[in-house]
């Protein structure tokens, strides 16, 4: 079976990756991929927001699974492009991509149903949100309702600090109409976690956990990224929390949806905080695959993952049985010198090309004309270790990281240390 896999970072790479095991794949291409991706799959130069042309590309290669990597498309409704052209196709439809889409709607439906979050408000006048702002406890979170690449969501320690959030957003527009609504909500403190899940409509099949690291400094100082770098397990966090958050957020959020008329199927990503007594609370919701959590569960995957997005596609999602690794995975982000804020391009990497026992997926990189591999994008590349536990992951994923070098090359140091205490 031909694949098309839409998208072209780091998660699309490590999907590509997972899929090229199977038996049963036969071809794959990726659009647009990236310089990575092209070692094994084929790369289409056609853009994730061209439905048009990605559908009219499946039809002529006789594509007969399409997997959908990134949130715009999602949001933008390329899954239902593809069934319309009677292509199956792996994610949640565009009603069901609303939960990552607009967060009033998320948070909307988890206050209707009941489920476990912060408290909040939501705007969409600049007065009325400054006016609540100013009689709210410090800190507080400021969130625009669209999407905004992982950066339209500001913790603020300071008024000022969430004053200027709140401006740039509805008044600046500096996420455009992912600004026309905003929500204030409360701060949750605690450990975040991560749960992804495969699900088909109330069916629902969790994955290992994972945790992230947003923030672009050591001990989660700065400014919001898309993430720099995550690990699972959680050897920190109960398996007892684990199984509160999969029967008090994400089952009850699956359910939800279908009572909504917007059935979800695909992978449903639950953003959770672990509060210091142990409750878990979503933060967020996401309708894909994680970047950079994908890095660091599908090489934890023992079964075949084409065989489970074609059971959640055909209905038999319950029935699969679905293995997992004991193996820890970390992944440590390398960035461009001043991500997530403004950065270079077509920086040459060196230590690429060298034989190793990590794994190194691509999230922004190119060849240029002398063949040289080349930084193109915030997050160059992802480096994951893995090992039998978090401490010799770690020890691997820092060894390959440090072997590969670009001038300007940032990175955390403290990727996973939590789980070490």
């Amino acid at each position: 079976m031909d694949i098309l896999v839409v998208g072209g970072g780091g998660r699309e790479h490590a999907i590509v990756w997972a899929l090229a095991k199977s038996p049963q794949a036969g071809r794959i291409y990726c659009a647009p991929g990236n310089a990575g991706i092209e070692n094994i799959a084929e790369c289409v130069p056609i853009g994730v927001g061209e439905f048009d042309r990605l559908t009219a590309f499946a039809i002529e290669k006789n594509i007969g699974f399409v997997v959908i990597g990134p949130d715009d498309p999602l949001v933008g409704g390329i899954v239902d492009a593809f069934e319309v052209k009677g292509i199956p196709v792996f994610g949640p439809r565009q009603n069901a991509a609303a939960i990552e889409g607009s967060k009033t709607f998320m948070k909307d439906l988890l206050h209707k149903y009941k489920i476990p979050t912060a408290a909040y408000e939501k705007f969409d006048n600049y007065e009325d949100a400054q006016a609540y702002l100013l009689k709210q406890e410090l800190p507080i979170v400021i969130k625009a309702d669209g999407l905004a690449a992982g950066k339209g969501v500001t913790v603020a320690f300071a008024l000022d600090e969430a004053e200027s959030a709140l401006r740039d957003i509805m008044v600046n527009k500096v996420f455009g109409e992912a600004g026309a609504q905003v929500v204030i909500e409360e701060f949750l403190a605690g450990q975040e976690m991560s749960i992804l899940a495969f699900v088909d409509g109330e069916i629902v099949r969790p994955m290992v956990a994972a945790q992230d690291h947003k923030q672009v400094y050591d001990n989660d100082q700065g400014p919001n990224t898309g993430g720099m770098g995550t690990y699972s397990p959680l050897p920190h966090i109960a398996s007892s929390i684990i199984d509160e958050a999969i029967e008090t957020i994400i089952k009850p959020t699956a359910k939800a949806m279908v009572a909504e008329g917007r059935p979800f199927r695909g992978v449903l990503f639950a953003g959770l905080m672990i509060s210091p007594d142990g409750t878990p609370k979503t933060i967020e919701f996401n309708a894909r695959f994680g970047d950079p959590e994908t890095q660091v569960v599908l090489p934890r995957l023992k079964t075949d993952l084409l065989e489970i997005m074609l059971a959640a596609v055909n209905g038999t999602l319950a029935d699969i049985p679905i293995e997992w690794s004991e193996e820890a995975a970390v992944c440590v982000v390398l960035a461009s010198g001043g991500y997530p804020a403004a950065y270079s391009k077509g920086i040459t990497i060196q230590g690429l090309d060298n034989k190793t026992d990590a794994l190194v997926f691509h999230a922004g990189t190119a060849k240029n004309e002398a063949g040289e591999w080349v930084t193109n994008g915030g997050r160059v590349l992802g480096v994951v270790g893995l090992g039998q536990n978090i401490a010799e992951a770690r020890i691997s994923a820092y060894r390959e990281a440090d072997r590969i070098q670009f001038e300007g090359k940032h990175l955390r140091t403290d990727i996973a240390a939590k789980a070490l205490i």
